[in-house]
């Protein structure tokens, strides 16, 4: 390893150029994986933050003179349809009526423009959604109408600042709700929607007070099993057609969604990416391997005669072999290494500059000082046999 690190130190600009096509290899991967990774566990928290087992139902479109409506355009979801799913559909553990809208919140002299969201104590379980402060709602709540609401964190930094929002009375639609709980926070989703920008309330207030009608905007529901989501959508259509009046030939009056679904698609193709990203990346890697073979070469040929010098006085082949073969794996392990600690400030930077979040594995560091080590061996190899296989007597003769 002496010897290594002298014979490097007299070519210092040489040994550094050959190190960069490592260094940056190493970078350039530990970067893509760790923002690859990031974008894998945003989508992961998102589906972890849809709840248990959700079936989303959502009023559809409806027929206007030949012209099809888009989402939510029809009334015929009601009450009564989520209380026969909670009913009548075993495969559902449990149901919560959504009602929902644009909505301006006034507190004494700040307002701001958001959602509200009426629904049931159960959406809180299918959502596996806690209170951050404060309590959430109950089914008393529900059955006489309560003015009481659950704010997001945005609305919560908005309207109250620093203040205690507990026990406060805004207003939505000129009607005093008093504050009871603050939900914990989810953050942003991976397409910049703000998931802390809502006021919750019960269904039961926003359908009478606010809204004024008698239908749902959608149905929350959570199947009993992850098994059992897909045979819980056929029998809440099939239910929900019974019980719409629907003939054969028409088409549904609403959308029965499953989100984690399509979560699950984006994760998967999120893991792709990164892997492809990380192939790509590791071409960089093939071209310093060869670059170290390159200069080992150069190095063999430039000194001819040393090793010829090595062998008259009693070095073996196999020390000339590991000597060369030891300059090459310590070219490659500091040009990793180097390499990992330029990966993880680029993986910080560009998580600072987009937002993004960037995530490190151990895993990633091992297979990164596992590459440089079979690169150094790998292409390193040839030249320190061809060393080794040197004629001594013209070795020495060699100028």
């Amino acid at each position: 390893m002496r010897m290594a690190f002298r014979a490097l130190r007299r070519n210092k600009l040489r040994t550094a150029l050959t190190m960069l096509g490592i260094l940056i290899g190493i970078g350039a991967v530990i970067c893509t994986v760790a923002i690859g990774e990031g974008g894998s566990s945003l989508v992961h928290d998102q589906l972890v933050g849809l709840g248990t087992n959700l079936v989303w139902i959502e009023a559809g479109g409806r027929n206007v003179n030949g012209v099809r409506t888009g989402n939510g355009g029809t009334k015929s979801l009601t009450v009564d349809d989520a209380m026969a799913i909670q009913q009548f559909v075993p495969l559902i553990a449990s149901v919560a009526p959504n009602v929902d809208g644009p909505m301006q919140v006034v507190y004494g002299n700040q307002n701001w423009s958001t959602h509200y969201r009426g629904v049931s104590p159960e959406y809180f379980e299918i959502r596996r959604w806690p209170a951050y402060m404060g309590s959430l709602f109950d089914s008393s709540d529900v059955e006489h109408m309560t003015n009481v609401c659950l704010l997001g964190r945005t609305v919560v930094d908005t309207l109250f600042g620093t203040d205690e929002p507990i026990g406060k009375t805004i207003r939505l639609q000129n009607q005093p709700f008093r504050v009871i709980g603050v939900m914990q926070p989810k953050g942003l989703t991976p397409t910049g929607f703000d998931q802390d920008d809502f006021v919750m309330i019960p269904y039961t207030t926003a359908m009478k007070k606010l809204k004024g009608i008698y239908w749902l905007d959608d149905i929350f529901a959570s199947a009993v099993s992850t098994e059992a989501i897909d045979p819980a959508i056929d029998q809440v259509s099939r239910l929900l057609r019974q019980r719409h009046h629907l003939r054969p030939n028409e088409p549904d009056d609403f959308n029965i969604r499953h989100p984690e679904d399509t979560l699950k698609a984006q994760e998967e193709a999120s893991h792709t990416f990164t892997l492809m990203l990380a192939s790509i990346a590791s071409v960089s890697l093939l071209v310093g391997g060869i670059g170290i073979m390159n200069i080992m070469l150069v190095s063999v040929t430039e000194r001819t005669r040393e090793i010829g010098v090595r062998m008259a006085v009693g070095a073996t082949e196999r020390d000339v072999r590991m000597q060369f073969l030891v300059e090459a794996l310590v070219l490659s392990l500091l040009g990793g290494a180097i390499g990992v600690i330029a990966g993880m400030a680029a993986s910080a930077g560009v998580s600072k500059l987009l937002r993004w979040p960037a995530i490190i594995t151990p895993l990633a560091i091992v297979v990164a000082v596992v590459f440089s080590i079979v690169i150094g061996i790998f292409f390193g190899y040839y030249p320190a046999l061809k060393a080794s296989r040197l004629d001594p007597i013209e070795a020495l003769r060699a100028e």
